[in-house]
């Protein structure tokens, strides 16, 4: 049998609106009484009716996180994981549950934004990552709803964001390949219409003009996030008759697929192309040989936009200083594969 407030109201010898003024946390139930009839629920295995609970508070104590792509893509990429894995945690810190939607393209990712917020499903949304004019941003910053962004927009600046400075991360990655004597580097990009593509893309052209070296366009290949995208770039990149010695690859996974078509067409890392790539997920440690990669700080990304979402959401004191744009530091990882030296020419 279903266990009510009347029951536990009983049981602690208080009246029923006791026991609902417990579970709001209204300021005027002693901590005693709260104490107590907390302990009274335990026992009695009592789980509040949080859709009735919702009706009056017009809260949910959820938030959404939106997936930019189908899921099976996406977590087929530990970056996604590990990020969803600091959300989660934090999230459950602040007794708040997380829902995660996803769309093969941006009208299937509007359309759950519109259908979880509007139908009262849930009180905020997280998005991963956002792309060039993203109407998904534009829907939820034009209707007032609170959400935050893992990653930067280019046409709002005040909305609430949670990034690296991937410019400059990428302006690192390449000054370490030059700095171990490299000057014909290539890079592997995402999608342009990402904005973390186009960051660390600036990053790196950014190095090479700052030392003076070439940017040829043949050296500068796009793609997705994903191992095919880096396995297809070597067909490419080793057949160029002047082709590069090092390479910036803009995602670990997109790396393992480097090293695979590599090791297909018999190149050594990194004694015939040195690698360097992003978010040091744990399996570029594993990797053979293991990678340089710049450490994002996945997991605290995805722990801050969960609690700066649900700051907003409570409307958490704010104190002076408070920004909109929360920047996690990174740092750069040097393991085997970038760690052959060349003599500048």
């Amino acid at each position: 049998m279903t266990v009510t407030i009347k029951d536990v109201a009983k049981r602690a010898g208080v009246s029923p609106s006791t026991v609902s003024r417990v579970l709001s946390g209204h300021p005027r139930i002693s901590v005693e009484t709260s104490r107590k009839v907390k302990v009274i629920m335990e026992e009695m295995g009592y789980h509040p009716n949080m859709m009735a609970k919702s009706l009056v508070s017009k809260t949910t104590n959820s938030i959404c996180i939106i997936l930019p792509k189908p899921a099976e893509e996406l977590f087929s990429n530990l970056f996604f994981m590990e990020l969803i894995r600091g959300v989660v945690t934090q999230a459950s810190r602040s007794g708040y549950d997380v829902l995660i939607s996803s769309g093969a393209n941006e009208k299937e990712e509007l359309e759950a934004a519109s259908r979880l917020l509007k139908g009262r499903r849930v009180d905020g949304v997280i998005l991963l990552y956002s792309r060039k004019d993203d109407a998904v941003i534009d829907f939820l910053e034009n209707n007032g709803y609170p959400f935050v962004l893992v990653g930067r927009s280019d046409r709002y600046e005040n909305i609430l964001s949670v990034d690296n400075d991937n410019v400059m991360a990428a302006y690192d990655a390449t000054n370490h390949l030059i700095s171990m004597g490299h000057e014909r580097i290539g890079f592997v990009s995402g999608p342009q219409n990402l904005i973390v593509s186009r960051d660390r893309l600036e990053g790196y052209r950014k190095a090479m003009q700052s030392n003076g070296l070439d940017m040829r366009p043949e050296w500068i290949v796009e793609g997705e996030f994903l191992q095919d995208s880096g396995y297809r770039a070597m067909s490419f990149f080793m057949n160029l008759p002047n082709r590069p010695t090092a390479l910036v690859v803009v995602d670990d996974m997109v790396a393992f697929g480097v090293l695979r078509g590599l090791n297909e067409l018999k190149y050594s890392v990194p004694e015939d192309l040195a690698i360097v790539s992003f978010n040091n997920i744990p399996l570029s440690e594993l990797s053979n040989p293991p990678i340089s990669s710049i450490d994002i700080g996945i997991y605290h990304l995805g722990y801050t936009a969960s609690q700066v979402l649900i700051q907003g959401i409570q409307k958490a004191a704010i104190g002076a200083g408070y920004t909109n744009r929360f920047v996690i530091p990174h740092r750069l990882i040097i393991r085997e594969s970038s760690m052959h030296s060349l003599s500048k020419k």
